[in-house]
């Protein structure tokens, strides 16, 4: 089972390669056949090749992330963090307000991840 530690870091890395826009370095936190649904509710993501396509995508916009709590552990297998996308909408500066969890492999590779926010969670900032 991948130690708290090392589930934080990741977690901590997945956050720092997001706001260098590093797609390559995301996926790479990754597990081989490892899934992501972001929002949950919508298509899942399976494989590195498409996560990988996922992020290109998701750090051409120019978001970044900003934590709103410390990263989360388990005794298990999983970690969480609550965080805010910041991102410029056509009507002008927003955030999202997320919790990502996570599930590690025995590598201590994410092995899937689920981003939680509906549409209630876009602000519009002032």
């Amino acid at each position: 089972m991948t130690d708290e530690a090392t589930m934080k870091a990741a977690m901590q890395a997945y956050v720092d390669a997001f706001n260098r826009s590093d797609a390559a370095g995301i996926a790479d936190l990754f597990a081989d056949d490892a899934t992501v649904e972001d929002p949950v509710g919508s298509p899942l993501k399976s494989g590195k090749a498409a996560i990988a396509d996922f992020y290109k995508m998701a750090v051409a916009t120019g978001a970044r992330l900003e934590l709103a709590a410390p990263v989360r552990a388990s005794h298990g297998n999983a970690a969480a963090m609550a965080f805010n996308v910041r991102l410029n909408m056509p009507e002008g500066k927003a955030h999202i307000q997320v919790i990502d969890v996570m599930t590690f492999n025995e590598a201590g590779r994410f092995a899937s991840m689920k981003a939680y926010w509906g549409k209630s969670d876009m602000v519009l900032e002032k």
